[in-house]
């Protein structure tokens, strides 16, 4: 697969994803798990076909000390036992987040589920990761980034 576009050597590409980076420190800097971030960065990244992504957050998941077993296994997250309920209310949340146009938005009991486990602040930033991750993983597959040369880091 050849990129159409690399979109951090564009001038208008890589200003959009300095400001897109730039936003992230807020949801990184949050009280959000760092493991849901990487699980709900990896689950919405799986749905939109991302290999760029796929690569990026599988490798930094697993630098970070992500268990293989559960970084395999966010595909079938609901058949899996590793993942705890709030990990799985957050991966609810973020499928139904990513496949808008599939159904009829984010149900009130998906809602409901991850406000059992989250504070509105962790909501929050939570609602802003998933909008982020499909930002950039449109871009990706819209562009034909390539999968297979991150290195975890690499990004700052």
């Amino acid at each position: 697969m050849e990129p159409r576009i690399n979109p951090m050597v564009n001038e208008v590409g890589s200003k959009w994803a300095k400001y897109i980076i730039s936003s992230n420190k807020v949801i990184t800097d949050s009280a959000l798990p760092k493991a849901v971030q990487e699980l709900v960065k990896i689950r919405a990244s799986q749905i939109n076909g991302c290999g760029g992504c796929l690569d990026m957050h599988t490798k930094d998941a697993a630098a970070a000390g992500e268990s293989a077993v559960r970084i395999n296994l966010v595909g079938a997250w609901r058949a899996a036992t590793v993942y705890t309920e709030a990990e799985r209310a957050a991966l609810e949340l973020t499928e139904q987040g990513t496949r808008l146009a599939d159904s009829s938005g984010v149900t009130d009991e998906a809602w409901a589920d991850a406000a059992k486990h989250y504070d509105e602040d962790q909501l929050m930033a939570l609602v802003a990761l998933i909008c982020v991750i499909n930002a950039v993983t449109r871009l990706n597959v819209i562009t034909r980034t390539p999968g297979g040369e991150y290195q975890p880091g690499q990004f700052g």
